[in-house]
């Protein structure tokens, strides 16, 4: 086993477009990339995705207040 083999850096958890799907029953995307960028992003040439935005759901709940 090699010690330095690349490991994808994804932080989808913590993004603002990754939901729940019912029918699918599983989290997704909400973006829609095109071909491009979808190579790119999850074949390894970006580290971060561009559409990426940090969720805080208790920054929502502290507007609402």
């Amino acid at each position: 086993m090699k010690m330095q083999e690349k490991k994808k850096i994804t932080q989808c958890e913590t993004c603002a477009y990754y939901d729940y799907d019912e029918e699918m029953d599983a989290y997704i995307c909400l973006v829609n990339f095109d071909e491009d960028e979808m190579a790119s992003v999850y074949g390894g040439a970006r580290r971060a995705c561009p559409y990426y935005r940090f969720y805080d759901e208790y920054k929502m709940v502290q507007k609402q207040n």
